[in-house]
C-alpha cells in the first residue's frame, strides 16, 4: 500500500472558507477541494502547505492549527493521506495558477459544491466544528496583531 501525504489549506476570510475547483489538467477535473499539494521528500507538512499555496494561489498564509488527517483510496494500492490546516490569509492577491475557479463559502454553503471524495470528511468536520474554528481564528488574530 502506497500512502501519499498531501496537505490542504482551509483559508478563512470574513467567516468564509476558500474552496478551489480542480482544472481540466488536474486529476478529478471539475471537483472542488481545499487547495494544497503533495509533501516533497524531507519537507514538513507546514512547509509544504505554505509552498503549495504560494505556487497555486500566489498568496502567503499563516497556519493557525491543524485538523485530523483523512485517508482516501482513489485507486487500489494507493491512499491519499490528506492533512488539513486551518489558515489565515496574510498577504498577496489571489491568482489562479492551477485551478479553474474559486469560491468563498459560508458554513451553510459548504454542501452546495461537488467535493473531491478525500475532502468530504474535512467538509463534514468543518460543518460541525465551524464555530470553534472561527473562535480559533479570532484568538489567533488577536494574539498576533501586534507582531
Amino acid at each position: 500500500m502506497i500512502v501519499i501525504p498531501v496537505t490542504c489549506a482551509l483559508i478563512f476570510l470574513d467567516k468564509k472558507v476558500l474552496c478551489a475547483q480542480r482544472s481540466e489538467t488536474m486529476s478529478l477535473p471539475g471537483l472542488w477541494e481545499f487547495p494544497g499539494g503533495k509533501i516533497e521528500e524531507g519537507e514538513s507538512p507546514a512547509d509544504c502547505l505554505i509552498r503549495e499555496i504560494k505556487e497555486e494561489l500566489a498568496i502567503s498564509i499563516s497556519l493557525v492549527g491543524s485538523l485530523q488527517p483523512n485517508e482516501h483510496s482513489y485507486t487500489e494500492g494507493k491512499v491519499v493521506r490528506l492533512i488539513p490546516f486551518v489558515c489565515s490569509w496574510e498577504s498577496g492577491e489571489i491568482t489562479l495558477l492551477e485551478h479553474l475557479d474559486l469560491q468563498w463559502l459560508a458554513r451553510e454553503e459548504l454542501k452546495v459544491v461537488n467535493w473531491a471524495p478525500a475532502d468530504i470528511p474535512i467538509v463534514d468536520h468543518l460543518f460541525v466544528n465551524w464555530n470553534n474554528i472561527q473562535k480559533q481564528l479570532v484568538d489567533y488574530k488577536r494574539e498576533n496583531k501586534n507582531l
